[in-house]
């Protein structure tokens, strides 16, 4: 029974094997003919690409040939190109050689006919500008001389100016001191006496009216209307007030005292006139008022008794420190007359100053114009040695060299070129040694 089911079993694995192998040798010639049939496609395929690749390659080869055609044509026309530039150039050549007859009768009639009134006429120009310029700066060195000369001789006038001035500062002393004596007790004529003394010696200053000092302007403040006695100007727009309305009542009774006692009440209301005009001055602030922040520091009182101020000062020792105190300062004739005369040559050198800078402007701006002058002839001279420089050059093609212009021409003639008109002889000369362009 066994070897039964083993004989059994045996064929039935054996069938079980022939079946798989079967059923295996199926699958791979099933796999062998799908690869074959694919293996046809991809033929196919590559086939038809090959066709493709046929058509475009001839289209290539029909544009090869075609732009083959056209660079054929291209060249072609260069040629012509060519052939036409060579022409050109000829009658550029021929225009060349015709204007360059035209400029030889231009250039050389107008240049040697022009070249001689152009420097004729140069040279007088040349003289015209000169001759100013020339007058400016001997002008400019003889203003200079003078002003030199006017300052030494100013400065040695000066001290007898000085002395003059002493000498006459005496005698209004004098005159002063008897007129004092004469105007007793009337406060308006001695005010307008003083104010006399004052102009009196302000016209001897040698300063100028209405322009160096100004006598009893008015002004209107809002502390009401001012009018001082004199106002001198100075360099800068700077001021100095002079003030002459003092009393000169109580020094006159000072001079008439018969007794010490009434000396001494004398001169005690003297200082207290002085006291209250300076108070009076002070309060008046002209400074402010009048000339603002231009003006000096102190306004000036002017006492036209010479006397009359000693005794004041020399009595009052503190009456000097009072005033200045209240920016005021005492001045007699003595003192007035040498500030007026050091005013008096501050407008000096300040006018001085002024001649020297306008000078110095009027010297710079004759410089400007020199260097200006200059720099134009130079340019003048640069364009006349170009201008030199091409009528050689134009020359040199005209009449000399191989070929030159002239022998070219002169040959034509020869040849029979009927003519109205002759080459110059000089240019002919001078080409007569050149070959000629129709010689074998």
């Amino acid at each position: 029974m066994e070897i039964v089911l083993l004989i059994t079993g045996l064929i039935i694995g054996a069938v079980a094997a022939w079946f798989i192998a079967k059923f295996k040798f199926t699958a791979e010639n099933q796999s062998s003919s799908g690869t074959l049939l694919a293996e046809q496609e991809r033929g196919k395929v590559l086939q038809s690409q090959a066709q493709v690749l046929k058509v475009e390659l001839d289209a290539e080869r029909a544009r090869l040939l075609d732009m083959n055609q056209k660079l054929a044509a291209a060249q072609a026309d260069y040629r012509n190109l060519q052939e036409r530039l060579q022409e050109q150039r000829k009658e550029m050549e021929a225009l060349n050689e015709k204007f360059a007859i035209q400029f030889k009768n231009l250039a050389n009639d107008i240049f040697e006919e022009k070249s001689k009134k152009f420097t004729e006429q140069n040279r007088t120009n040349l003289f015209d500008i000169l001759k100013p310029l020339g007058e400016k700066i001997t002008d400019f060195e003889k203003r200079v001389e003078d002003t030199h000369k006017d300052t030494i001789t100013r400065n040695a006038a000066l001290r007898e100016q000085l002395e003059n001035l002493q000498k006459l500062n005496v005698q209004m002393t004098r005159e002063a001191e008897n007129l004092t004596r004469a105007l007793r007790g009337d406060a308006k004529t001695q005010g307008a006496w003083g104010e006399f003394i004052l102009e009196s010696i302000l016209e001897k200053s040698g300063l100028e009216k209405d322009r160096e000092y100004f006598i009893q302007e008015s002004f209107t403040t809002a502390e009401g209307r001012l009018r001082p006695d004199v106002i001198i100007r100075l360099p800068e727009k700077r001021h100095v007030i002079i003030d002459s309305k003092v009393s000169l009542t109580a020094y006159t009774n000072f001079v008439n005292a018969a007794t010490d006692e009434e000396k001494v009440a004398a001169l005690k209301s003297h200082l207290i006139s002085i006291r209250q005009h300076m108070k009076l001055l002070g309060d008046k602030n002209y400074q402010k008022n009048i000339t603002g922040d231009s003006s000096l520091d102190f306004v000036i009182m002017f006492i036209p008794v010479e006397p009359a101020y000693i005794l004041a000062i020399q009595s009052e020792q503190l009456l000097y420190e009072e005033a200045l105190e209240r920016r005021i300062v005492f001045v007699s004739p003595t003192l007035l007359i040498p500030s007026l005369q050091l005013i008096k040559n501050t407008w000096k050198q300040e006018y001085q100053t002024r001649n020297v800078i306008e000078i110095a402007s009027k010297a710079g701006d004759l410089y400007d114009k020199f260097v200006g002058f200059s720099e134009d002839m130079i340019t003048m001279g640069r364009h006349l040695e170009t201008s030199k420089k091409f009528y050689e050059e134009s020359m040199k093609k005209l009449s000399v060299g191989s070929g030159n212009l002239v022998r070219r021409v002169e040959d034509l003639k020869k040849l029979g070129v009927k003519a109205s008109k002759t080459i110059d002889a000089n240019l002919l000369k001078r080409s007569e040694d050149q070959p000629d362009m129709f010689e074998r």
